[in-house]
């Protein structure tokens, strides 16, 4: 397939005469969107909404369906132009991340066939009642065209089609894309796969357009577009953050649903440590380098109890930090600000660093992973220490007893995951530790490490800001809908008018809350 490095507006490549700016990969060049394209991506997004918003689950659901089948169709040459752009191996990790996109864009369409996920509600008249109560009925409906910002460390999953994505689709949302710029040609491979899919199943070509910058101004503008009614966003906290106060300064302030980064915080308690101090480092270690430390979820602190349990867990890390080896980030930016980064924690005063004695540093061959230990008296006296520094790298704190390893949780800022690892007894005994998390994580793992995010109903990923900026949203798992997506009442309307998810006959067959129970009938 020739790909052209140009923006596509409803369907469409739109050329550009704002310059190209350079990637590496497959595409030399790629075309800067203007704001006339951000304009005609917007304006087609709102005509899409008229119709696709009145389009039923099933045939929203058909359309995912398509987008995975076109996907698939794509073939190894996907993976290929991924790998070339990213340096994330194929066999390892790109063929695994298209199962999972492939998967979610099904999973949605289940969620959009089944339709339950309106949570409609139903309080029937009761004329007989002293006052009257009127017939009442509530439901979810779509919020209207979303912008969805591509991540870097998920050239799939988190992109064109990814999460996002396919969530605002399976609400009835149309989709303006920013493509990352790390990634141009896979993205324009994927946004062509969804326009055929699209052409396919008869749905209106606004539905999709994909925007490529690298200006923060088109960025900015397209959170501020006034056809724009929700953001999805997977990035770091300086640009997440700039995307937020851009939604809040609106005139009509919109939602921002930015996921930027964590520490993911890892406690080993007393029991655990003993038993296990060697299998705990080793899996703290896999968790840390896996995909150069490139995950959001990667545990960048560990805490636990100074004793002999401690001694044997540093042991088995520096070990495994000597046998590690450099890897290639995403690309030179990121390299860059990671280098910037664990020599800004090297500097600081009670902290020691080890690196693998063969390679000595990061150098321009790749990210060497890099592990940091201090004490709890340290790490409470410097911030930085409690911060993410994307990439393969960890700081491990020493702490003197309960009560410091519970201000060393006090002390972090709001995180997508927590991991304790410990015995039943150990738990039991650490309950205000357990509580404290509670307040600080979006997810909590026992005995088990954060990365590898399951895409399911029950999963969250999110959680307490900085981590994200709504605790209550989830980027992953069927919850995900719900971000793009508001509660309508309707207040004594005809049968003939209302929503079919609303009317008597339940004629879609959904799950209703019917005058306090949940049915499925009809009445």
């Amino acid at each position: 397939m020739t790909l052209t490095g140009m923006n596509f507006i409803a369907g469409a490549p739109l050329p550009s005469q704002a310059g190209r700016f350079s990637t590496t990969g497959p595409l030399a060049s790629v075309e800067e969107a203007t704001l006339e394209h951000v304009q005609a991506a917007v304006s087609a997004a709102e005509r899409a909404f008229a119709a696709y918003r009145r389009v039923p689950g099933p045939q929203r659901a058909a359309l995912l369906e398509q987008i995975a089948l076109e996907i698939e169709a794509l073939g190894d040459e996907w993976l290929a132009v991924a790998h070339a752009e990213t340096a994330l191996p194929i066999a390892e990790r790109l063929t695994g991340e298209r199962a999972r996109t492939v998967g979610q864009l099904r999973l949605f369409a289940g969620v959009a066939r089944d339709g339950s996920w309106v949570d409609a509600r139903i309080d029937r008249a009761r004329p007989d009642r002293t006052p009257p109560r009127p017939d009442i009925r509530r439901m979810l409906i779509p919020l209207g065209p979303v912008a969805v910002f591509s991540a870097s460390n998920f050239p799939f999953a988190f992109s064109v089609a990814g999460g996002d994505t396919a969530s605002a689709l399976a609400a009835g949302c149309p989709v303006v894309v920013k493509a990352h710029p790390a990634h141009p040609a896979t993205s324009e491979l994927t946004a062509r796969a969804v326009i055929r899919a699209i052409e396919k199943t008869g749905m209106p070509n606004g539905l999709f357009s994909l925007l490529h910058s690298t200006r923060n101004e088109i960025a900015v503008a397209l959170v501020q577009a006034p056809g724009i009614r929700a953001v999805g966003f997977t990035g770091s906290l300086i640009a997440g953050r700039a995307l937020f106060d851009a939604g809040s300064a609106r005139a009509e302030p919109i939602p921002v649903y930015a996921e930027m980064g964590s520490v993911n915080p890892l406690f080993v308690l007393p029991d655990a440590l003993d038993a296990r101090a060697e299998v705990i480092a080793e899996g703290l270690w896999r968790s840390v380098t896996l995909g150069v430390g490139q995950f959001c979820t990667c545990p960048g602190v560990a805490a636990a109890i100074d004793g002999p349990g401690f001694d044997r867990f540093i042991a088995r890390l520096k070990q495994l930090v000597n046998d590690a080896r450099p890897g290639t980030m995403l690309y030179p930016r990121i390299q860059q600000s990671f280098e910037n980064g664990w020599r800004g924690l090297r500097a600081i005063d009670g902290v020691q660093t080890f690196q693998a004695e063969t390679t000595g540093s990061a150098d321009d061959s790749g990210a060497s992973p890099t592990l940091f230990t201090t004490d709890a008296r340290t790490f409470l006296r410097h911030d930085a220490l409690g911060h993410e520094v994307f990439g393969p790298s960890t700081v491990v704190v020493r702490c003197a007893s309960r009560e410091e390893l519970e201000q060393v949780a006090r002390s972090l800022d709001g995180q997508l995951t927590a991991t304790l690892h410990g015995t039943a007894a150990d738990l039991a005994a650490h309950d205000e530790l357990i509580a404290i998390l509670q307040d600080k994580a979006g997810r909590l793992i026992v005995n088990g490490f954060p990365t590898g995010v399951e895409v399911c109903a029950s999963m969250h990923h999110g959680g307490p800001y900085p981590a994200t900026t709504d605790a209550r949203s989830t980027s992953v798992g069927t919850a995900a809908i719900l971000r793009f997506a508001r509660p309508l009442a309707y207040q004594d309307f005809p049968q003939s008018s209302l929503p079919p998810e609303l009317q008597d006959a339940n004629a879609v067959g959904i799950w209703r809350l019917v005058d306090g129970e949940m049915s499925r009938d009809g009445f």
